[in-house]
């Protein structure tokens, strides 16, 4: 699409919460666009965004997808539309994150009957953060109880009078009027407050306002998209989108107010100015990675300066490789059309790229350009995950490689306490969708359970410990005695193992035996046979024989004398303490801070924010495995959290005996095996 320069490209990404009408708008607009030859509908499984068949049984957005359209207004000027839809469910956040770091604008949904919820939150919060332009759709509009001037006015109350309408609900709810040209006393009125907010622009437009004079048509809409760019004005929008009602002027408005590719100052890694212009050096980065099944490895890129051919070699440098383009795409749904180059703002699919990867710059051969890598939230749920056929254990390891390279909040991990391969995510929602893509793909099924806690131990007193290691069965003998003590880590204290032996009761050489032994007794406690942390262990005496001391005696004797003495230094089991942050809507206040209590969480304080409530706790990870299904569950889907760990805490009592029983039980067990 060369013919349209990029002054008049408008590249946007649609967010909100889910069922805001993210979907059902875009289907709207690449229908009109003349994308589609039908109106999609998600419902019916003819959505031309939610495509896939993972996304067709759920029936929501899961992954983010770019699509190229362009305006051709009566008597206009083309307008090229880049636009990105993403999932609203806050399972699939990830997605969010990645296409709105590669977008020059935001169009957040927000259903005129359900108003602000918490996926509307965290849109605008992620918006905020990356400091991009915004716009709002109240959509919906066709519903019953539709409410434009209500949601407007909450839209207000939480972020400002900044939130402006620039299209309206006309009074038989069958179109919008656009108050930019309207005439009309509200029109007329909402025309005047846009004119003070875009006077405010540039000191020519404040001055001849003050003087009096009228702006022009052109003048209001270029302050007003200034302001925008500034993020001091967030146009909102009427939509009811199955009916097209306020799709042009929806169009309209994005042409006059938002920005386009050369309007925002895109910075690389080093704080310098990345040149949007098509002669500029190119400036490409991966956000994200596809596996077509026809094509094979599809790398996702954003284009923010210079040109990328097709057939051309680049420089991938992340990587410090050299990379060659062969066919350069252009993404509609499942549609891939070919395009000989792309420019700033375009969003391009790029086949069989040999190195590039998630987060790499590509550049024009000679240049060593990175843009900052794009960091995603991190996971909430965890599971333990093991194959249902024996036999399948390699299938499984290549299957969880490929849907972590699909999604990159989900990681996949051995821990080490447990011994647990560990799968970890943004939700439940989203590690069921990926082990049935897994399933369909890799041709292996799991068994998803919950986690083992990775419990420690620790002692809280001094201990006393001794063991002598003394055994002669004809020939070489063994012996070894050992003499410590163990007691908690003093603060100023580097290391965990001291040598107070004084004299030669124990040789110098068999002291790296006696702390390998040590290590040994470390990794399983005297509590309940889990790792031990945070401890201080001195050697203080011991004897030995001239001709049956050996090292592996020392060892022996050293791991026995620690339990010992670990036995009698009051040990204790601990738990990982989590830091959670739940935002939800105020009527759940009651029931969320009851569970967290229940759960043995320690609330740390409470606070309003952007029209939500926000409850911080530390909360036992062995209490919210499930807290992603139970917090849906109680809220009806309108809350979300945020977790990470914070430190180790003593395990109550009444809780340790269960524990302990459990381990005796597992330890009995492989016993028996």
């Amino acid at each position: 699409m060369k013919d349209i320069p990029i002054a008049d490209v408008r590249n946007f990404v649609l967010v909100g919460h889910t069922n805001s009408g993210k979907t059902t708008l875009l289907d709207a607009l690449l229908y009109k666009l003349g994308v589609n030859d039908r109106l999609g509908d998600s419902a019916s499984g003819t959505s031309m965004a939610d495509w896939s068949d993972e996304e067709k049984s759920r029936k929501i957005s899961i992954w983010a997808k770019p699509f190229d359209a362009v305006w051709r207004p009566k008597g206009g000027q083309p307008l090229r539309l880049v636009m990105l839809d993403t999932p609203g469910y806050a399972d699939f956040a990830g997605q969010v994150t990645a296409a709105t770091r590669v977008a020059d604008a935001a169009l957040i949904a927000v259903d005129a009957t359900a108003g602000i919820q918490v996926g509307t939150v965290r849109a605008w919060k992620r918006c905020e953060a990356l400091g991009l332009p915004r716009a709002i759709a109240i959509t919906g509009l066709d519903k019953e109880n539709a409410d434009f001037d209500g949601t407007l006015a909450a839209l207000q109350e939480v972020w400002g009078v900044r939130c402006a309408a620039v299209t309206f609900p006309t009074d038989d709810k069958k179109g919008v009027v656009d108050v930019l040209t309207a005439q009309g006393d509200r029109a007329e009125e909402a025309r005047a407050k846009l004119t003070d907010v875009a006077a405010e622009s540039s000191d020519e437009l404040i001055e001849k306002v003050l003087e009096g004079e009228a702006l022009t048509a052109e003048e209001l809409a270029g302050g007003l998209r200034a302001s925008v760019v500034q993020g001091k004005f967030i146009p909102v929008f009427a939509v009811a989108a199955k009916q097209a009602m306020g799709l042009d002027e929806l169009l309209q408005g994005f042409q006059r107010l938002m920005p386009s590719p050369a309007d925002r100052v895109v910075k690389d890694a080093d704080g310098n100015d990345v040149n949007p212009a098509a002669d500029a050096p190119l400036v490409a980065q991966v956000w994200r990675s596809i596996n077509d099944p026809f094509v094979g490895q599809l790398t996702l890129a954003r284009v923010w300066g210079g040109t990328l051919k097709e057939k051309s070699e680049l420089f991938n440098s992340t990587q410090d490789q050299k990379e060659m383009v062969g066919t350069v795409y252009l993404l509609n749904g499942k549609k891939q059309d070919t395009t000989p180059e792309a420019h700033a703002g375009d969003i391009v699919a790029l086949a069989k790229l040999k190195t590039t990867v998630l987060n790499d710059t590509l550049c024009s051969p000679g240049q060593s350009v990175r843009m900052a890598p794009i960091v995603f939230p991190n996971p909430v749920v965890s599971f333990a995950v093991s194959p249902k056929n024996q036999g399948d254990e390699d299938k499984l390891g290549q299957g969880l490689q490929r849907v972590a390279e699909d999604d990159p909040t989900i990681h996949v991990q051995r821990q080490d306490e447990t011994n647990e391969l560990i799968i970890t995510g943004m939700g439940d929602v989203q590690i069921d969708a990926a082990m049935e893509r897994m399933k369909a793909r890799s041709k292996v099924e799991v068994t998803l359970s919950t986690p083992k806690v990775p419990y420690k131990e620790t002692v809280t007193a001094l201990g006393e410990g001794h063991y002598k290691h003394k055994k002669q069965s004809g020939g070489r003998g063994q012996y070894g005695e050992v003499y410590l003590r163990i007691e908690p880590m003093k603060p100023d204290v580097e290391h965990w193992f001291v040598d107070g032996i004084v004299g030669t009761s124990i040789p110098r050489n068999f002291l790296p035996a006696i702390e390998k032994g040590l290590l040994e007794g470390m990794q399983r406690g005297s509590v309940a046979g889990y790792p031990v942390v945070n401890t201080m262990v001195t050697v203080y005496d011991g004897s030995s024989h001239d001709v049956d001391s050996s090292e592996i005696a020392f060892k022996i004797a050293a791991r026995t004398a620690f339990r010992d003495g670990m036995a009698k230094a009051k040990p204790v089991l601990l738990e990982p303490i989590m830091n959670i942050r739940v935002t939800i809507p105020g009527e759940f206040m009651g029931d969320c801070t009851g569970d967290l209590n229940h759960k043995r969480g320690r609330i740390m304080g409470m606070e309003a924010e952007d029209g939500m409530q926000v409850i911080v706790a530390e909360v036992p990870q062995a209490e919210v495995f499930k807290y992603s299904s139970e917090l849906r569950s109680m809220t009806g889907g309108r809350g979300s959290f945020e977790i990470s760990f914070n430190r180790y805490g003593v395990v109550p009592s009444n809780v340790a005996q269960k524990v302990i029983a459990e381990a005796q039980k597992n330890k009995q067990a492989e016993e028996e095996e």
